[in-house]
């Protein structure tokens, strides 16, 4: 059977959507390939043409999706500076949809047990974000990638500890506090003036 030309880029793509949302939802060790293939609309034979293992998944498509982040992350920083950045990360609605949501707040725990490539590639995103962020700060700033990796970190965790309590009045709390704390991290960095 002959398939249309960029058919299997686009088969491709479609698994390593299914596959990020789905390593986002539900975690990557409790994600099987039987699973993503099911979803994505295609045969377990389809995975390997695409992919030598689950591993090259994992680094292809949650990277993708920290692209895309990037993107987003971009136009948010153009459109209101950290302030827009800190409100939609720190926000009920992303921390409610984690399977389309920051992979560093979904998976972190388990990136750290990756393969050393893999976490090679996420380190490059998350770097891309840091410089991205730090732009934001004014001129005259120190550190600017220190300060912001501080920035970052309280964002992600406060997101984690955030969705660890969900269903507590806790979850709530946890958010304003981290946002207020993060603001606190940019006012700080930016001299006093947020």
């Amino acid at each position: 059977m002959r398939y249309e030309k960029g058919h299997k880029d686009t088969s491709r793509q479609r698994i390593m959507d299914v596959a990020a949302e789905r390593f986002r939802s539900d975690g990557i060790a409790a994600s099987g390939l039987a699973g993503i293939m099911s979803d994505a609309g295609l045969t377990n034979g389809a995975f390997y043409p695409h992919f030598k293992s689950k591993a090259d998944l994992v680094r292809d498509s949650l990277a993708a999706a920290m692209e895309d982040q990037s993107a987003q992350l971009r136009a948010m920083v153009a459109d209101g500076g950290l302030e827009a950045v800190i409100a939609a990360y720190l926000s009920p609605e992303h921390r409610d949809n984690p399977q389309i949501g920051c992979t560093l707040s979904a998976l972190l725990p388990e990136l750290a047990r990756q393969p050393l490539d893999t976490r090679l590639v996420h380190m490059e995103r998350i770097l891309d974000a840091v410089s991205e962020m730090a732009r934001a700060l004014p001129d005259g700033t120190g550190d600017r990638e220190a300060k912001v990796i501080g920035i970052y970190a309280t964002l992600i965790g406060t997101l984690q500890l955030a969705r660890a309590v969900h269903g507590t009045p806790l979850s709530e709390r946890v958010l304003a506090a981290g946002a207020d704390a993060a603001r606190e991290l940019v006012r700080g960095a930016s001299g006093g003036s947020a």
